[in-house]
């Protein structure tokens, strides 16, 4: 009988517990090995846009004007240049086509100091900018750049600055310039507006000298013309007008403006040809102010 009480009573102890909630939840994630410490970031040592480390007061140089990278990551792509040449005293675009590069400012200038091509020196391109011209700096938009003073009637020492200003003011980094050491009447930074007046009434763009162009070709460029208009042929290897056409700039009489216009044609083989964009004169209707372009016609495919 005791061993009966003594087991029922042990069952009644233990019944709570069995009816009890049982107490569950994740033990989440299994624990891992405690991370390495991490070792502190090397830092950067500036330097300057044309490889000079610059002083800690003096303006931060944008990665425009940095020089190249030794590694292949320096000619990965290409970069097309605008540069700015003279012809009979005036300002005159080209084009060329280069390995992609964070230099753009030192490669332009180098581009300007080698001067134009054969074709390009055919068609009476010239440079003025002397060896030795390169960027130092650029902040706020205004590149700094060594300009050697070169003897010269002062007419070719504003072209030599206007070739820098127009041709580095073509990246989005750069809107003026500053020479160093001053540039004669250029005390401070100067724009494209400042030698505005060196422009020829028509300036091409594109098509660039010597380019292969196949129907249909875009013709751009600027001109301030009587009536803002343009007038455009193209002539074949025999001389031979094979298209003509006319536009109408934004501005003229008096302001400058762009024009853009396509012009379509047809050849039967490769050849040289040229592209003529002019003025129609309003006294006699001779055609003035002509900017002759030549180029290799390529038949459309």
């Amino acid at each position: 009988m005791r061993r009966l009480l003594a087991g029922i009573l042990l069952a009644a102890a233990l019944l709570p517990a069995g009816c009890a909630h049982p107490r569950s939840g994740s033990l989440g994630p299994a624990p891992t090995a405690a991370p390495p410490p991490a070792s502190p970031a090397p830092s950067p040592s500036p330097t300057g846009s044309a490889g000079i480390t610059p002083t800690p007061s003096g303006p931060r140089p944008t990665p425009a004007d940095t020089p190249p990278p030794t590694t292949s990551s320096a000619t990965v792509g290409t970069i097309n240049l605008e540069l700015w040449f003279v012809r009979d005293g005036r300002l005159t675009p080209t084009r060329r086509t280069r390995p992609s590069t964070v230099a753009t400012s030192r490669l332009a200038l180098t581009e300007l100091i080698a001067g134009p091509t054969r074709a390009e020196a055919a068609a009476g391109l010239t440079t003025l900018v002397p060896t030795g011209a390169e960027p130092v700096g650029v902040a706020d938009g205004v590149v700094t750049v060594r300009l050697a003073t070169v003897a010269g009637d002062p007419a070719a020492r504003r072209l030599r600055q206007a070739q820098v200003v127009w041709t580095l003011t073509q990246f989005p980094t750069v809107r003026r310039v500053r020479f160093d050491p001053p540039a004669e009447g250029a005390d401070g930074p100067v724009g494209r507006a400042d030698y505005a007046d060196l422009l020829p009434p028509i300036v091409v763009t594109s098509p660039a000298i010597g380019q292969r162009i196949s129907s249909p070709l875009t013709v751009t460029g600027t001109a301030d013309v009587f009536e803002a208009t343009v007038s455009i042929r193209l002539l074949d290897a025999g001389g031979r007008e094979i298209a003509t056409t006319f536009t109408t700039a934004s501005c003229g009489s008096g302001c400058r403006g762009d024009y853009r216009t396509p012009l379509t044609w047809r050849v039967a083989g490769e050849q040289r040809g040229r592209l003529e964009v002019y003025e129609v004169s309003a006294r006699n209707g001779s055609r003035i102010n002509v900017v002759t372009v030549p180029v290799t016609l390529v038949p459309a495919r």
